[in-house]
């Protein structure tokens, strides 16, 4: 099955469909026509192996990755440009071909001919000759296809579409209507007794939600303010605003949004709830939460609700002693509330607190973490874990920007094995928020003059940190450092595995409450004296890190810790009940549900008219049904992970790098060729404990 280009597409670059994209060549107008001519191109193609599936590797499987990663190939690359080089025209093509990708994704889904073929090959003879992580492919296109609804005919399957067309239509509506309540809401400001103790960042945020709002002469000096509901501007306004009144009144407003009059999500909710249901009696399941975990790390519920319930002893007992002593604080400030602290307290307090007993801020950290030498420590750790070698090789590969750089990564004996990009900094005007790790090129066997050789894997690794100023370096926050580790651990993952199948090599095919495992881990590093030390300098004078810094540092790391591990089990195990236990029509509504389970989840129990439920989008407009639970989840294995280097012993090099490369072997190398209980147990020796994260939180010895 070879792809042949018309004349009209000859020369666009996003049908090259192999190696590096040229990024310098692609422009908005090339996406329409090539997926137009892509997609046909497909369709034929998957029609053809449909006609003569042969129930093997080399019949079946090998030609399937073909179609599915010369569709990634090109719409990964579309994909990647929505998020760091957006722009109308963009936009607009984007959407004028995205359906197109839906429709022949849904296609392939459902393909009974593609579903039929993986069950004859997992059931022929063939199947005893293939390797491990072979085997795990064929199970898991079997499990995804089953979950897709590929096993139903007739009346069951056109209600099952129908009810992923109607569940896609509340999310959607969910969220808007989350949208619109949120944006409903304005407190607007015009004292100096209102806005007291607001920091000058938020009173400029104010100023332009007042300017927004219609008020063309407001200033943040002189007002008038606008508090809005939106997390940049009620964070802080709860952290920092003086006027308790004023608190209560915005936290009641964000506890209620979207559940009353037209924006009421409450029969969304309900409506959600009972369709998810159905949908899983459809598959043949008891309940949505057995659905949701079919392709999950986790067993069952009851190995989600045991884990839970283990750190919700420690961290309950530890938010107690929070509030007690928070309580105390503010008595010893003179707070008039002090004997009776509410929820709007509690932030405003638990700053000043924070403030009180660590003494320093995030800007006075900045000086001493320019990026090239985070970079620099960053490497220097990754040698000395794995072996691995990073080295420039800028130059090498055409890039989207002018600040992205490109890094080539090398093994013991000097080969190149992977490579990867960098676009550090932030662009508002065209890149969207946040940090993540996504996969250029996957790892995988390629035939080229009739020798095999093998196709080394590229990530993409992008930030939003400050770019250089004024002569000066970027110049990163301490959560910036740890972003940076966090994505460069998702990016190990995927450039060192030694899986040689696209489809189990790094982070593919892994279950997603064990995939932020490698991110999470490399985050501990961070706190690690040499690898935090050997990196943190004055970006002018070059002296280090002062001592005072390091152990502030640390101490303020378990800062509220069991307050917040405890919201965090609180929400886990709301989701899961809801997905596991709740019925439509039964005795209780979802916000009875949710204040039952706060009664052992929450030290400040929520008030009557909290209905957090209707904006928890997580679970009701994206993709953590019954999988809220994996934050935690893999926040477990990563700790018990470092603590591995820990046993070993930190000081002791030789110890440390034994450890890595175990750790290489097993974690990163295995991708998702093998279940990630059996990956964990093979790096640990056992099954992973939670043990090791209470101890890093500060709740347990």
């Amino acid at each position: 099955m070879t792809t042949t280009l018309t004349a009209s597409t000859a020369n666009n670059p996003l049908l090259q469909g192999t190696g590096l994209p040229p990024f310098a060549d692609i422009q908005p107008e090339m996406v329409e026509p090539a997926l137009k001519e892509l997609i046909p191109q497909l369709e034929a193609e998957l029609s053809q192996l449909e006609a003569n599936v042969q129930p093997t590797w080399s019949g079946l499987v090998e030609p399937l990755e073909k179609i599915t990663e010369r569709l990634y190939w090109t719409w990964g690359v579309v994909n990647h440009l929505m998020g760091v080089k957006n722009s109308p025209e963009l936009r607009t093509a984007y959407e004028a071909v995205q359906p197109l990708v839906v429709q022949f994704s849904n296609r392939l889904n459902q393909s009974q001919a593609i579903y039929k073929g993986f069950k004859a090959l997992r059931d022929s003879d063939n199947y005893a000759q293939l390797e491990p992580a072979q085997k795990r492919i064929v199970e898991s296109a079997i499990r995804d296809a089953e979950l897709s609804g590929v096993g139903l005919e007739g009346a069951a399957r056109e209600r099952f579409n129908a009810i992923q067309m109607e569940l896609a239509e509340l999310a959607t509506k969910f969220s808007n209507n989350v949208l619109d309540a949120t944006k409903a809401f304005q407190l607007k400001l015009t004292t100096p007794e209102d806005i007291a103790g607001l920091p000058p960042s938020l009173l400029s945020l104010a100023a332009q939600a007042a300017r927004a709002a219609g008020e063309e002469h407001a200033t943040p000096e002189t007002g008038p303010w606008v508090i809005t509901l939106d997390a940049p501007s009620y964070g802080p306004f709860m952290q920092h605003s003086q006027r308790r009144d004023l608190r209560e009144q915005v936290y009641k407003a964000y506890i209620s949004r979207a559940s009353e009059g037209e924006l009421d999500n409450n029969p969304i909710i309900i409506r959600t709830l009972e369709l998810r249901q159905e949908l899983a009696e459809l598959l043949g399941y008891k309940n949505y939460a057995e659905v949701s975990l079919a392709s999950k790390m986790a067993a069952n519920t009851q190995a989600v609700e045991q884990l839970l319930e283990e750190l919700r002893q420690y961290s309950y007992d530890a938010a107690k002693a929070e509030l007690a002593e928070l309580t105390a604080f503010a008595k010893t400030q003179g707070a008039a509330e002090a004997d009776d602290l509410k929820h709007w307290d509690i932030s405003y307090w638990a700053e000043r607190q924070r403030e009180a007993k660590f003494a320093f801020t995030d800007e006075e950290l900045r000086p001493y973490f320019p990026l090239p030498q985070v970079l620099e420590g960053l490497f220097t750790l990754v040698k000395r874990l794995f072996g691995v070698t990073v080295t420039p090789a800028d130059g090498q590969a055409p890039v989207w920007h002018e600040d992205v750089r490109y890094f080539q990564i090398a093994d013991e004996t000097g080969h190149p094995i992977a490579y990867f990009y960098l676009d550090p900094y932030s662009r508002p005007a065209e890149k969207r928020g946040g940090a993540w790790m996504d996969t250029c090129i996957n790892r995988g066997l390629i035939r080229e003059n009739g020798t095999v050789i093998t196709r080394l894997p590229v990530a993409y690794l992008v930030c939003n940190q400050t770019p250089p100023v004024d002569g000066k370096p970027s110049l990163m926050t301490f959560y910036e450092v740890e972003t940076l580790f966090h994505e460069f651990g998702h990016g190990l993952h995927h450039m060192l595995t030694k899986v040689d199948y696209p489809s189990a090599a790094g982070i593919n095919n892994v279950e997603w409450d064990a995939v932020e495992l490698p991110s999470q881990f490399m985050e501990n590093w961070c706190y690690e004296r040499q690898t935090l030390m050997g990196m943190a300098r004055h970006y002018e004078t070059g002296e280090p890190l002062p001592e005072h810094y390091y152990q502030k540092l640390l101490a303020a790391k378990n800062y509220m810790s069991g307050s917040s591990m405890l919201r965090q089990i609180h929400f886990s195990l709301v989701d899961m009940e809801l997905h596991a236990n709740y019925r439509t029509g039964g005795q209780e509504t979802p916000q009875e549900l949710r204040s039952r389970i706060a009664q052992t989840t929450t030290v400040l129990p929520p008030l009557p008219e909290d209905a957090f439920l209707c904006a928890f989008g997580h679970i009701f407009a994206g993709g953590y049904a019954a999988g809220y639970y994996s934050y935690k989840w893999a926040e477990v294995l990563s700790a018990d992970a470092f603590a591995a280097f820990e046993e070993a012993g930190l000081e002791n090099e030789a110890a440390v790098q034994t450890t890595g490369k175990r750790y290489l072997d097993t974690i990163l190398a295995l991708g998702g060729s093998q279940h990630p209980m059996e990956i964990f147990a093979s790096f640990r020796g056992r099954e992973p404990s939670t043990k090791p994260l209470l101890v890093h939180n500060g709740l347990a010895n």
